[in-house]
């Protein structure tokens, strides 16, 4: 895949080398004194009355911004990046250029999404995560994590290296920002817990599917205007995409498939809509929720 001569995006918050954690929790001494002055007090008690009637009628704890509660990133200043790792970085920052080149010119008003690079762990609006999660999409904050480690795993232990089956991982997690920008995520969560488990694990594969799709139509794109791809590399994107199907990796692990418990689809099925956005290009092209074959 040609990568190296794209400009780097303004939108990847490296965060290599910190950790996740959660400060200890409760008031602070300084904090414990201060409320005692305030409630001493007439204005104190007004102020008060005012905290305990925003925790009640909203949920929301203002004091734990200021008690040490919060979730937080350690920075780690003596981390160094391996050079393979930081090619990876450089690569994923040229990659996520390349997706937001393409969406700003399909989708007016694209609001691009954010890259994070971690290690081991991080937090975000979706919750804490390991490296063992994989790649996600957090809608909550609209950011995309990837452990770059994920990559050297999909080399090894899924048999899917390459490029371009890399940028296909990172494409895809686009896609998902796609969808959360389209309205088709919110529809997803009003779901859940209004439909059966299978159903909405039939759900969850038809989304999966059409950010196959919009990976795809990245591709597509993608090398209409940079000409992109070298030989070998879509196969790479499918090998890849066959790699994940869910039938394949519970075969691996369990040695028995599942059907009703797919929330990704089958390989084939990921190939063959990864190939239909490569193929056509139009994002008008993969309703994946309204389709008689997936």
């Amino acid at each position: 895949m040609k990568w190296r001569s794209n400009r780097k995006s303004s939108n990847v918050d490296d965060r290599r080398g910190m950790s996740s954690g959660r400060s200890g929790g409760g008031l602070s001494p300084m904090l414990i004194g201060l409320l005692l002055k305030l409630v001493t007090s007439k204005k104190g008690l007004i102020i008060v009355a005012v905290v305990l009637g925003l925790m009640y009628f909203t949920g929301f704890n203002p004091l734990q911004f200021i008690s040490g509660g919060a979730t937080n990133q350690i920075q780690n200043t003596n981390y160094k990046g391996s050079a393979s790792e930081n090619e990876l970085a450089a690569f994923s920052n040229r990659v996520l250029i390349s997706t937001e080149d393409v969406w700003n010119k399909i989708i007016p008003n694209y609001k691009e999404p954010t890259l994070v690079l971690f290690t081991n762990s991080v937090s975000s609006a979706c919750g804490s995560a390991s490296s063992a999660t994989g790649p996600f999409y957090c809608p909550g904050d609209q950011k995309l994590y990837i452990d770059l480690s994920f990559f050297e795993e999909m080399a090894t232990r899924l048999n899917a290296p390459g490029d371009f089956a890399q940028a296909y991982v990172i494409a895809h997690e686009v896609g998902h920002h796609i969808q959360k920008l389209m309205g088709t995520t919110d529809k997803m969560q009003q779901l859940r817990g209004q439909v059966s488990q299978k159903e909405y694990n039939s759900y969850s594969v038809k989304l999966e599917l059409q950010a196959d799709f919009l990976a795809g139509v990245w591709a597509h794109h993608a090398q209409n205007m940079d000409l992109i791809l070298e030989k070998g590399d879509l196969q790479e994107a499918l090998d890849a995409a066959f790699a994940i199907g869910d039938d394949r990796l519970q075969k691996q692990s369990s040695g028995t498939v599942v059907p009703d418990s797919f929330t990704h689809g089958t390989s084939a099925q990921r190939m063959r809509w990864f190939k239909k956005g490569f193929e056509t290009g139009d994002i008008n092209q993969g309703d994946t929720f309204n389709t008689n074959s997936l």
